[in-house]
Parts: structure tokens; sequence; C-alpha cells
């Protein structure tokens, strides 16, 4: 590397998709730039991650002048990145197989460290990504036999298939993996989630509702942040309401400035009844101790977990002598859900009619006895 008393105007750390912008826009702007990226080709994260993740905007927004987006997930957009390289010429702006390994300001701008030889720019601009390191909270694991997948690691959707699969957190990455649940036909869905982020209710798939251009004419509208914020939240609340997801609101009113569009997935949301939904956090994985159990009163535990264990909606035409019936939602925040689920007889009827002989409800009784057909649950079962 001849960087020898030379200065960049711009230095950028990451060969990935807002390097390879960020190198296109300086050179527009006639600046002398220069990108450092650690792998030996361009992508950065769209490198690694697997072949089904595809973007949340729109193509066409997505689009960097006239190089047309031929699809959206992985492979159609590191393709694009790359030929975003060759329609710009920005080949000769990109070092390869050179990572960084310090950055400090010097008097006048940056100096970066590489193992070929030193840097120097007046500006610096990193694009690593905020992503690139998946984030799984501290969880101690005893004998654990359970297979545990980030989305970025997940490879092949077709191992959930006939699987019982616990999904655990409440942002983009759990929404993309409770869709590939149901389209590659998990047997048993749960989710576990502390809280959630904020995202628009839509049937839509994400390259289609992912559109940011509302977004920006608010912007050029001459709102304040606080404006829009109010504007989108208020529009948000109108929809969970909608779609009956407002026991998935979360607990801090949207910001513009924090807070991302994330489109919804439309199987998540058309499955929504059938999903086992928990606000809980997984402190603990031990392995084998009901099937150990089950195996020693002689069975069969994948057997009794398919055909035991379920929704209400996956039992319907099934009974049972006895039936343990477990009603979420116990918040004050998630009225909203038990009416939904209380407001017809529909879903109570199925629940309290596959019992032949005993039936017993787990819940919150204070806050089901409030809401529709869930009085006449509460009047009619004794209280434990």
């Amino acid at each position: 590397m001849d960087s020898t008393g030379k200065r960049f105007d711009v230095a950028i750390v990451g060969g990935g998709l807002a390097g390879v912008m960020a190198l296109a826009s300086a050179r527009k702007a006639g600046l002398e730039a220069v990108v450092l990226e650690r792998q030996g080709r361009v992508g950065g994260l769209w490198r690694d991650l697997p072949a089904w993740q595809d973007i949340q905007i729109s193509a066409a927004d997505w689009a960097l002048g006239d190089v047309p987006l031929q699809g959206v997930t992985q492979p159609h957009i590191l393709a694009n990145l790359e030929a975003w390289v060759e329609r710009f010429g920005l080949a000769d702006g990109i070092r390869l197989n050179t990572p960084v390994q310090s950055a400090r300001e010097d008097t006048s701008g940056w100096e970066l460290a590489t193992p070929k030889g030193l840097v120097h720019a007046r500006h610096l601009v990193a694009a690593t990504g905020a992503h690139n390191t998946p984030v799984i909270p501290a969880c101690s694991r005893t004998a654990s036999a359970v297979r545990e997948f980030h989305s970025s690691t997940l490879r092949d959707p077709s191992l959930l298939t006939g699987r019982s699969v616990l999904v655990v957190g409440g942002g983009a990455s759990a929404f993309d993996l409770l869709e590939l649940c149901f389209q590659h036909g998990a047997q048993r869905v749960v989710w576990a989630f502390r809280g959630t982020r904020w995202f628009v209710p839509t049937f839509k798939p994400k390259h289609i509702a992912g559109s940011v251009r509302g977004f920006a004419r608010l912007q050029a509208s001459g709102m304040t942040a606080a404006q829009q914020s109010a504007t989108i939240g208020a529009d948000m609340r109108a929809r969970y309401d909608k779609f009956g997801l407002t026991d998935l609101l979360p607990a801090h009113d949207f910001d513009v400035r924090h807070d991302q569009l994330i489109p919804g997935r439309p199987g998540m949301l058309q499955n929504f009844a059938d999903i086992e939904r928990h606000r809980a956090s997984v402190s603990a994985i031990t392995g084998g101790t009901e099937h150990g159990l089950l195996e020693r009163l002689g069975v069969d535990s994948a057997d009794w977990l398919f055909n035991r264990v379920g929704t209400i909606h996956t039992f319907q035409g099934k009974e049972a002598e006895a039936v343990i019936a477990v009603l979420g939602a116990p918040m004050t925040a998630q009225q909203g859900a038990r009416r939904w689920a209380a407001c017809t007889p529909n879903i109570f009827n199925v629940m309290v009619s596959r019992a032949k002989q005993t039936l017993y409800v787990v819940g919150s009784r204070a806050a089901w006895s409030t809401v529709g057909h869930g009085r006449a649950v509460a009047e009619s079962v004794r209280s434990h």
C-alpha cells in the first residue's frame, strides 16, 4: 500500500452496502476517498447472510442510480452491490484484504493502522455495520439437546419443518424466524419476548410494504421530529388496533430518532392466532427432563407433544377426558388481546367443549373475568 505522505479526504472502513454507497457519494462530491475492507470481496454483511434473508424496504427505494435490482434476497443484493462497483467505476478506490487494526485522531484528521501500512485521511466513515455481531443474551445451559440458531446462522430453514420451535426476541430477527416457521411447516410455534420493536402491521411482503417514501414526505414537509413521531405513532396505534395486535404495542412511544419502521411479516400475522405467545425471557435451557419423564412412563414424547399440546385452533375436532386451558395476556396493557379472544363465543366454545369430563383453566381470573365470554368461564370454574 503506497500511501506515504498522502492524506485522503475520506477513509471508509468497511466495503459492504454503506461503505460502497459512501465511496460513490464521496466521489460524486469530488472527494478523494478510499475503502478499507477486511475481506477479499465487497459485500460485507450481505456476503455472510443466509440466502433467504431479504431487504426491508421496497426494491424501488433500494436502487442506486440506474442499476436494477433483480430480486430481493441475499444473492440478488450481493450481486447488486458488485454491480454498483462496476457501474460507477469504484474498484480502484477499494482496498481488499485490508482490515483496520486501529484508528486514532491526529493533528490533521485520522491515522488508521492496517497490516499493509498506515492510512491518513481528513475524515473517517465507520461503515462496519451496526448488526455485524449477533446479540445473544447470556443463558445457562444444562445438558441441553436444543438446537439453537440466530437468524444470521440459520442457513437451511427446512430444518424447522415438523419441529417445535421457540422464537426468542421482539425485533426484526424474531419476526423473520416466525415467518420462516410458517413458510416451512413448523409443527408448533412458541414466541417469548420481553418487549417488541415498533413494526408496521401488514399482509404485504417486506419489499412491498417497506417503502420509506411516506416517511420522506413527512421529513420534507418541515415537520419537527416530535411532530413526525406523533403522526406516525398515531397511525401505527390505529394499525395495531385494526389487526388485533394491541398486546404487542411497545412500551414506549414511537420516536423517529430511535425507531425503525420495520415492516410486519405477512405469514406471522396471518397465523398470529397459532403462535403461543409469552411475555417472558429465557434464563436457562435444560435438556431432556420432560422427555425423560414421558419415556419412563412409556410415552413417545414427540407424539404426545404433537397430539396433546397446541393452540385452541389446532384442537378443533379433538377431545380429551381432561383439558388444561392456559389463558395468557394477564397485563393491563393486553386488554385489547383479551377482548379480541373473548368477544365472540367461538374460541371459548372450542376450549370448553374439548373436555369430556374436567376442564382446568390457568390464567388471571381478575383480568379475564372482565371481558366478554371470559365472565361466564370465571363464574363457572372454581378458583384454586
